[in-house]
């Protein structure tokens, strides 16, 4: 099966456009917490520190996102896309077109 990989790169970068966008509008929710207690009481404070270790987990994993369509990008320019990368069998089309940046096939995702 050939793939079209125009369509894909397009759904990737437009993906990874997304992502810095959402990140650079997010950039200060894991800002340092104030900890005066006299401007912040002890509740709002533990809310605060609450909220920016969820920001610093969802960054993460932005960038854990943005770095499998790096890699994605890279295998279209290799002509290695569409292909699991453990076992080398193809990747069934629908699967790709949920998430184009999948390293690999049902089976060996299963494993």
């Amino acid at each position: 099966m050939a793939f079209d990989f125009d369509q894909f790169r397009d759904l990737l970068l437009a993906r990874r456009a997304e992502l810095k966008a959402v990140m650079q509008a997010a950039s200060g929710d894991t800002d340092p917490v104030e900890l005066d207690q006299s401007r912040v009481g002890r509740l709002s404070r533990m809310d605060a520190l609450q909220g920016q270790a969820m920001a610093k987990e969802t960054e993460r994993r932005r960038g854990v996102e943005l770095r499998r369509i790096a890699s994605a990008l890279a295998r279209i320019e290799d002509e290695d896309f569409g292909y699991c990368v453990s076992c080398g069998e193809e990747i069934p089309l629908k699967r790709l077109e949920l998430d184009p940046a999948v390293t690999t096939c049902v089976t060996c995702a299963g494993k």
